[in-house]
This record gives C-alpha cells, sequence and structure tokens, in this order.
C-alpha cells in the first residue's frame, strides 16, 4: 500500500485522509461490480425497491412548477412560464417513473390493513397527479405555452389542485415511512441505543 509524508501544519491530518482514501480504493479494486455498487450506494442497495429513489423528483418538479407558473402569471414575465414548462415537462417524466416504482413496490414491503388503506389513498394521488400533470402538459405543448384569459385560470386552477395532491400524496408516504415503519428496519429502543443517542445530543 503507497504511503506519503506530506510537509505543512497538518500533516499528519492530510496523510491520515490520503492514507484512507486509498486504502478505500484500493479495497473496491478487489470487490465484484455488486459489491462495488453496495460499498459506494449502501443506501441504494438496500432499498426493497426503487420508489424512495424517484419520489422526490416529482415532488420538486411539479410544486416548483406551481411556484413559478403562479410568479410569471403575476410579474407576466415569458422567461418564467418557460421555466415552469421545464419543471412541468420534466415533473411529468419523473411522476411516470414514481408511478410504475411505486406500483411494484406496493407488493414487495409487508404492511398491515391500517396501512394498506393508507397505501390505497397514496397509490389513488399518486394516479391522479401523473394524470393531472400530463394533462397539463399536453395542453401547454399544444398552446405553446399561450395560455391566455378564461383558459388561463382554469389552467391554474388545475395547478393549484396537483399541488394539493401532491402535498396529500407525499404527506400519506410520509406517515406510512415514520409513523408505521413501511420498509424500515426497526431500531431497538434499549438503554444502549438511548446512551449513545443522548451522548450524540450532547457532543453536539
Amino acid at each position: 500500500m503507497l504511503s506519503f509524508q506530506i510537509h505543512g501544519s497538518n500533516d499528519s491530518n492530510v496523510s491520515e485522509t490520503v492514507e484512507v482514501l486509498l486504502t478505500f480504493f484500493e479495497g473496491l479494486l478487489s470487490q465484484s461490480p455488486i459489491e462495488i455498487f453496495a460499498t459506494i450506494l449502501p443506501g441504494i442497495a438496500d432499498l426493497e425497491n426503487l420508489h424512495p429513489l424517484f419520489v422526490h423528483f416529482p415532488i420538486a418538479f411539479l410544486l416548483g412548477f406551481v411556484c413559478v407558473e403562479f410568479a410569471a402569471c403575476i410579474t407576466h414575465k415569458q422567461q418564467w412560464r418557460e421555466l415552469a414548462s421545464g419543471f412541468l415537462y420534466l415533473g411529468s417524466i419523473s411522476a411516470v417513473f414514481t408511478v410504475i416504482a411505486g406500483f411494484f413496490a406496493e407488493d414487495s414491503v409487508e404492511h398491515g390493513g391500517n396501512v394498506h388503506e393508507i397505501m390505497e389513498y397514496h397509490e389513488l394521488f399518486g394516479f391522479i397527479i401523473l394524470g393531472l400533470s400530463i394533462f397539463l402538459s399536453i395542453w401547454r405543448l399544444i398552446a405553446k405555452a399561450q395560455i391566455k384569459a378564461e383558459a388561463n385560470i382554469l389552467y391554474l386552477i388545475l395547478s393549484m389542485f396537483l399541488a394539493i395532491f401532491v402535498i396529500l400524496g407525499a404527506d400519506l408516504g410520509g406517515l406510512m415511512v415514520y409513523k408505521h415503519g413501511v420498509a424500515v428496519e426497526a431500531v431497538a429502543k434499549d438503554s444502549t441505543v438511548q446512551q449513545q443517542f443522548q451522548q450524540h445530543l450532547h457532543e453536539q
């Protein structure tokens, strides 16, 4: 294994950091591609399904679209409407992958009857979000972002409903994960864990 000696006020810290990095990369070379992936991205490797990987994109893009769209209407700036269009198209595309991943995720995680009802509403909101975002995208493409008068009012109302369903869907997703622990490995609530947590808070 290579080792370095670097001169300066923080020689030991820098050399130790370089040595750790070299050891890390040297260890990767001895692993299989799957093991390398799990080492670099352990969170993704431990996912039971890909739904959590995609779900944040439509939330960010579609809510961003609604905010910029309303700002564009207030300021009458065409550049903002073009930016809103980009957010909407990206949100619609990511929503397709998110809904597909969620459809497969439903059968891949263990859950009880109380969670199943929440999951059904979460799935329904997902389909509504997908349908609304695609509809608004097609309308925008046909109109070439030139939506005016009464049509613009209807477009903004539908956009507002889109934002509401995105928030409601995200809320139910968070409820399943953080309240009911769906697809989450439980942490043992013993005295050792509590002591470590208290010590961590004290160190901060």
